[in-house]
């Protein structure tokens, strides 16, 4: 559970060489002691690898702050993150779009 998380948090973090973030593919867990986590990181875009050594200090998790209700909350937690390209496709609809919005997200 924690290596999956490290992992996630990792990717995150841009390749030093090509300015891309890795993916979670691409980062493998080597191992840890106490507080120190030693990964392997191979960058999907340039093919650069890496070994990081990351200092990992637990304390307590933050409450999450939301107005969604907890089913709602759990509902969109496993939801597709939306991504760049989805936002660069609608930009490009928008910006061709002729027509009237409120037919579109109108029911019926």
């Amino acid at each position: 559970m924690r290596d999956a998380f490290l992992k996630r948090l990792f990717a995150m973090i841009k390749c030093e060489s090509c300015g891309h973030n890795y993916e979670v593919a691409g980062i493998e867990v080597l191992g840890h002691e106490d507080n120190l986590w030693l990964f392997s990181a191979s960058c999907n875009f340039c093919q650069t690898q890496g070994l990081i050594a990351i200092v990992v200090k637990e304390g307590k998790i933050a409450e999450v702050i939301t107005d969604l209700t907890e089913a709602e909350y759990e509902r969109f937690s496993q939801s597709v993150t939306v991504g760049v390209d989805d936002v660069l496709d609608m930009h490009n609809f928008l910006k061709e779009f002729d027509g009237d919005l409120t037919c579109m997200f109108s029911e019926g």
